[in-house]
């Protein structure tokens, strides 16, 4: 049910919306920051906890894994129990188990309570996005909601990096116990912000747990086959990855029986909103796969602290200046389509650049890299969303942002198994020269995943000269918030 009223006509926000976007923002600055606090620290967490490769992986992928496989589950819970309260519920789940992780002191303790907080941001976010959607009409008010929010969560991300680093030379377990403190803040300010709407009209329907399940089942499986490719037998391979392809056909075959499906499966006829699912399952592999083969070089191969390794890499939030400057202005002039295209072709350009590298390099070398993938980041998140969630129904806002963000995290939990299990297969010995050359093997993994979502893209370009957008595909000024999954 819509809770949207009447707009003031100069598009102005009103105080009830300013408290409602206080809130809001404050939650996805939140995911933000946590994510980026948890990258840096990877290095030393493995060494406090004695992790290998692939063990501090999972430690990135538990909480994706998590967030993507019920994200979908998330977004009809918003739609059928109300989204304030799967907000508030969700919020508080992920306080407690981001202090459990603080705690830990074995590798499957921290992946654990990662995946449960990972699950608590499924549920959370499509709420959180979905009172936006729901409550700001489009037009000016929606476009000014969404900038701040789309600005707020990348500034939650470059301020992550230097916290991060901060942080983890204190000791990474306060890159846990800090979220807690802001989660809490957050929680409270939601009991009073955020207000009360009219209670779903369900009509009997339930929570599609069987179609919830088989879809985690899938994600899970899937991406520890790929994980484990460069150390298991190839037979166990195999049969991981088709129990993964056997649970993706139960789900489906669980949602067109379904008398309330998770997924309605004709949602998947719009083509816009497929494209925009592929890209961004593509796009989130390069990115996070980038990031994490970047912290483990300068930390790692050059020895580089975690605060300058923070310093290094916020170039990349530069996205957190041009999200809601340079790209509203490129969508209005070129549309969606194009600013997309562009922005997946700059990352291509950023990791190709970033293909030399050698165990000398100066910080001035990867500069050009870092700051051509925040541009990038700033040109395809955005009109992604757009164009995954317009012209979708308000019964349904919470689905098709479901939707895109489990594409996003399942892409992201894919990149890294992918350069994982690429760098530890081409890694012969510990030596620099070895490691070097993991290095470069599974950097050619990003760029072989923006390539691809760029052909992918490139089919919702249109030819027609003055017409930036076409078939519902409206041109808008809005750049919606980056996920946690960032």
């Amino acid at each position: 049910m819509s809770t949207r009223t009447s707009a003031p006509a100069d598009g102005a926000l009103r105080p009830r919306d300013w408290g409602v976007l206080l809130v809001l923002c404050g939650a996805i600055f939140l995911e933000g920051i946590d994510v980026a606090m948890l990258n840096v620290a990877l290095p030393s967490i493995r060494q406090d906890l004695g992790l290998s490769t692939g063990q501090l992986q999972w430690v990135m992928s538990a909480y994706v894994l998590g967030y993507g496989g019920f994200m979908l589950l998330g977004g009809r819970a918003a739609d059928l129990f109300g989204r304030r309260r799967m907000f508030l519920l969700w919020l508080t789940v992920f306080l407690l188990f981001s202090g459990l992780g603080g705690f830990a002191t074995e590798g499957w303790t921290l992946i654990a309570a990662r995946f449960v907080t990972g699950v608590a941001a499924a549920f959370m976010t499509p709420a959180g996005l979905s009172v936006i959607t729901t409550s700001f009409p489009e037009g000016p008010r929606r476009t000014k909601a969404l900038l701040l929010y789309s600005g707020t969560a990348a500034a939650g991300f470059s301020i992550g990096l230097v916290a991060g680093g901060l942080l983890t030379a204190l000791g990474w377990r306060w890159v846990f116990f800090a979220p807690v403190a802001l989660s809490a803040v957050i929680l409270l300010a939601a009991t009073v912000l955020v207000p009360k709407s009219p209670r779903p009209a369900r009509d009997g329907q339930g929570v599609d747990l069987a179609g919830a399940l088989s879809v985690t089942a899938a994600l899970v499986l899937l991406v520890l086959g790929v994980e484990r490719a460069a150390h298991a037998p190839l037979a166990q391979t195999v049969g991981t990855l088709g129990a993964g392809a056997l649970a993706l056909a139960v789900f489906v075959a669980v949602e067109r029986r379904a008398a309330a499906p998770l997924v309605r499966l004709g949602i998947l006829r719009s083509g816009a909103l497929v494209r925009a699912n592929v890209a961004g399952l593509l796009f989130a592999a390069g990115f996070f796969g980038f990031q994490f083969l970047v912290v483990l070089y300068l930390q790692e191969l050059r020895g580089w602290s975690t605060l300058e390794t923070s310093f290094a890499m916020l170039v990349i939030g530069a996205d957190a200046v041009l999200a809601p400057t340079l790209t509203p202005r490129l969508v209005a002039r070129f549309g969606n389509a194009r600013v997309i295209f562009g922005g997946l072709l700059l990352a291509s350009l950023a990791y190709a650049l970033f293909l030399p590298v050698g165990a000398d390099w100066t910080y001035a070398a990867m500069f050009p890299s870092l700051i051509v993938l925040g541009l990038a980041f700033a040109l395809a998140y955005g009109p992604l969303t757009i164009v995954a969630t317009e012209g979708v129904a308000d019964e349904e806002q919470g689905l098709a942002g479901g939707l895109l963000y489990t594409s996003f995290q399942f892409g992201a939990a894919l990149g890294l198994s992918v350069v994982t299990a690429v760098n530890v297969a081409t890694t012969a010995s510990g030596s620099p020269a070895d490691r070097l050359d993991g290095f470069h093997a599974a950097l050619a993994v990003p760029l072989a995943a923006a390539l691809l979502a760029a052909v992918v893209s490139a089919f919702g370009l249109r030819r027609r000269a003055g017409r930036s957008v076409a078939s519902g595909e409206a041109a808008s000024d809005a750049v919606v918030a980056e996920p946690a999954a960032r």
